[in-house]
């Protein structure tokens, strides 16, 4: 009936969120699931992909619910299997009670993420676009869905895919050389092999931009707020956030624990943290503060330095800058303008840079925000991004790497080849084309259940 690749026991889930709602959805996804629906519907017709209203039964014939019946045969289906979806009242007891009737027809319940896993065995998607049926779920933003839906539909694994074209053409060229030593500089010179390689560099550097940006978009920023106490962290806080998420008084030590929160700018999230003033104390609960600070500071992918305008950068915080980890980015807030008579601007200092703001009138706030999207590396308004993941990033770099070692080690075939293997391989694990069952194993367990 299809050319199912990967057929292992039906399974079964509720496909929607926990809770009480007006509709529920169970998904069933097997081999000849007809008698199985027409055990659920009293053996009505069943026509493949129209909606049957029907009451779905126990198995002494009793209803535990009515709504539509929808299946879909293998291989056109989201699983590439024989798939059912009942969909009824979302309350959960009636769900429960359904989903056991689907397990005493012989499903199982579902692990994580067990859904996408088949698609991405049957060939229905590769796996760069069934990991972005978690992040379309998970989007945190209207830019991040954008991004998902944008790799869900193909375009980063179209991007991948013609890489990959482009090595395996590549490949054929250098290798066919081997075989005729004494001729295989000057054919590869003929041929434009270097030229062809620069080629595909620069696209494969358009590629990384593009992900680089996505990939802001689904983990976001860490930014972590260092000073010593009093300087206006948890002001600039609520200000960032828009609302009063810490405490603010003058009295110094007021934040003794970190606070977190996190903002949407131009879409991309940034996780704030709020520290403790760092500071000499003998406060048992203010040292267990402090030292929450240095663990959240060295966790950190940027810190904003606040300083008190009126005071500047004195002794005490050169002893909280020279502690800082090396290499992490910064950002010098120098606030409370309105002290001063400031206005707010931007500037560098000690080659970092710096913004001069007020956080209790707000004055340069969107300065500092500004500023923010620009040490991220994202571009406001960016259409063209599809979300990445760490690992695909990862693997980008990697191909990257080993295209850098072909272009400067070309004059030696043997190893002007196996760094273009190496590259199509790191490339091809994007799309799950070469990977092992382990990743799979990890990937696919951080789904929900359902999908």
């Amino acid at each position: 009936m299809s050319s199912i690749r990967y057929t292992p026991a039906t399974i079964c889930a509720i496909a929607t969120a926990t809770g009480r709602g007006g509709v529920g959805v169970i998904r069933v996804s097997g081999r000849d699931l007809l008698p199985f629906a027409a055990a659920l519907s009293g053996g009505k017709t069943i026509t493949p992909r129209y909606a049957l209203y029907t009451d779905f039964l126990a198995a002494d014939g009793s209803a535990i619910d009515n709504g539509l019946l929808l299946y879909f045969p293998a291989p056109h289906s989201f699983t590439g299997e024989d798939v059912l979806e009942l969909q009824g009242h979302g309350g959960p007891v009636v769900m429960r009670m359904l989903l056991s009737r689907c397990v005493e027809l012989g499903a199982r319940l579902a692990e994580p993420g067990e859904f996408s896993r088949r698609a991405f065995l049957n060939d229905k998607m590769d796996l760069a676009q069934a990991e972005s049926v978690a992040d379309l779920i998970d989007a945190a933003s209207e830019s991040a869905a954008k991004g998902a839906l944008k790799s869900l539909k193909g375009a980063f694994s179209d991007e991948v895919h013609a890489l990959v074209d482009g090595l395996i053409t590549l490949r054929m060229l250098v290798e066919a050389t081997l075989d005729f030593p004494e001729e295989d500089i000057d054919f590869l010179k003929a041929a434009d092999a270097t030229g062809k390689l620069e080629q595909l560099r620069q696209r494969l550097e358009k590629v990384r931009a593009t992900a680089r940006q996505g990939a802001i978009l689904r983990e976001g920023m860490h930014v972590v707020l260092v000073g010593q106490p009093n300087v206006g962290k948890s002001s600039l806080l609520n200000a960032l956030a828009g609302d009063d998420v810490a405490i603010v008084t003058d009295i110094a030590g007021t934040t003794r624990d970190t606070v977190r929160e996190e903002i949407l700018l131009d879409g991309v999230p940034m996780h704030i943290i709020d520290t403790a003033g760092l500071r000499e104390t003998e406060d048992v609960v203010e040292l267990i503060g402090i030292e929450r600070t240095w663990q959240a500071v060295e966790r950190a992918d940027l810190a904003l330095v606040l300083v008190d305008s009126q005071e500047g950068v004195d002794e005490g915080l050169e002893r909280i800058l020279a502690r800082l980890p090396t290499g992490l980015p910064l950002v010098f807030v120098f606030n409370k303008i309105d002290l001063t008579d400031g206005q707010p601007e931007q500037d560098t200092h000690n080659g970092h840079p710096s913004v001069y703001l007020s956080a209790k009138t707000q004055a340069g706030v969107d300065l500092l925000k500004a500023r923010l999207l620009q040490m991220v590396g994202f571009s406001a308004g960016a259409e063209g991004v599809y979300l990445a993941r760490a690992r695909h990033m990862d693997a980008i770099g990697r191909a990257a790497e080993h295209l850098t070692l072909a272009a400067t080690g070309w004059q030696q075939i043997e190893i002007f080849a196996e760094e273009l293997r190496l590259a199509q391989n790191a490339l091809s694990e994007i799309t799950g084309e070469f990977s092992s069952d382990d990743l799979l194993g990890v990937i696919f367990s951080r789904f929900c259940i359902g999908k």
